[in-house]
């Protein structure tokens, strides 16, 4: 009989103690460890050369135009790219002002989704003059960048990620990853 009283008690215990009172969670943040800063030098076997993260990999570039000298650096700790294209101006005045053009019109889809850009000219330690835009908003690349010696190269970087998560959310990695972008343009040079 006391067994029988125990186990009923138990169980008027647990039947009570349920409640259909539900509070949902709190939202939370992602929990991003961004790891220290180190670079690699890229292989000589391209007409500019630069020193990128030992965090990227280096890939061919996969988009439907396929250029020679186009690469990606791809994060994938972050599931992020950093497009960089070239294009060779070859003395031709026509063809920088095509690729300047080309480089700000990219640059200017951004602003239907885009509430703020912010272009600055940067000098570098080679003596080049780089153009870098920042973007905020929910806009696909925030981050892009192009430098030109104007009579034979230019060179265009993008950042993109393929994630869903909103871009406040992934701030820290962007300013990571744009580090990395400023430290690719300080050590450029043209082979």
């Amino acid at each position: 009989m006391k067994k029988q009283i125990v186990f009923l008690a138990a169980v008027i215990t647990v039947l009570a103690s349920c409640s259909t009172d539900y509070l949902p969670k709190p939202k939370g943040y992602n929990r991003i460890d961004l790891p220290e800063y180190q670079y690699t030098m890229l292989p000589d076997t391209f007409p500019y050369i630069f020193e990128y993260s030992k965090h990227a990999k280096l890939l061919r570039d996969s988009s439907w135009i396929s250029e020679r000298y186009w690469i990606e650096l791809y994060y994938p700790y972050f599931d992020a790219d950093v497009e960089i294209t070239y294009k060779p101006i070859k003395n031709l005045k026509e063809l920088s002002d095509e690729y300047l053009s080309d480089s700000y019109k990219l640059t200017s889809q951004h602003n239907v989704k885009a509430y703020a850009m912010e272009e600055s000219i940067i000098q570098l330690p080679s003596g080049m003059v780089a153009s870098v835009t920042e973007l905020e908003g929910e806009v696909p690349s925030q981050f892009q960048f192009h430098v030109t010696d104007s009579t034979q190269n230019f060179l265009r970087g993008a950042l993109y990620f393929k994630t869903a998560t909103k871009n406040d959310s992934l701030r820290p990695v962007i300013d990571y990853i744009k580090t990395d972008m400023i430290h690719l343009l300080n050590t450029l040079k043209w082979q």
